[in-house]
């Protein structure tokens, strides 16, 4: 399961001309479900992804999780994310999760993500998103977990 996370000053989903998910500072979270993974890998990369310390401290280091600063946590569905590279020019998508099981598990992460902190958004699975974001940095971060 991957995460691409951007440490935001703001972030936004719109779909279909609405805004169905806006943060002001904190974490938008891309998330990319592979074929292998299951409940476990959910728990692990939501634990990372609160727990990530990307922002600055009182001495300017990234010590600061986005639960430290109480900032607002943007979930956003991205099967690309799970894309083959590493041949050609076009990507191939075999190790991404099939529709159903990549639903299942972002539901499942948004759900723990929900029960574990209170400032959580969303994007919505299959749809087509619009995205904007003010990147704080630029600080971006790729997290995975595997079995």
């Amino acid at each position: 399961m991957i995460a691409l996370i951007q440490r935001v000053s703001e972030a936004k989903v719109v779909v279909n001309n609405k805004n169905i998910g806006e943060i002001k500072q904190g974490v938008l979270a891309f998330i990319g479900v592979e074929k292998n993974d299951n409940e476990e890998q959910v728990t692990r990369l939501l634990d990372k992804v609160l727990s990530y310390r990307i922002f600055a401290d009182d001495d300017d280091k990234m010590n600061l999780s986005v639960q430290d600063i109480q900032g607002g946590l943007l979930l956003v569905p991205q099967f690309t994310l799970a894309a083959d590279t590493q041949k050609g020019c076009r990507p191939s998508f075999s190790s991404a999760a099939p529709p159903a099981l990549g639903e299942a598990l972002f539901d499942k992460f948004v759900e723990q993500a929900k029960n574990k902190y209170k400032h959580i958004e969303t994007g919505e699975f299959g749809a087509d998103m619009k995205i904007s974001l003010l990147n704080d940095g630029p600080v971006t971060f790729w997290l995975q977990v595997k079995k």
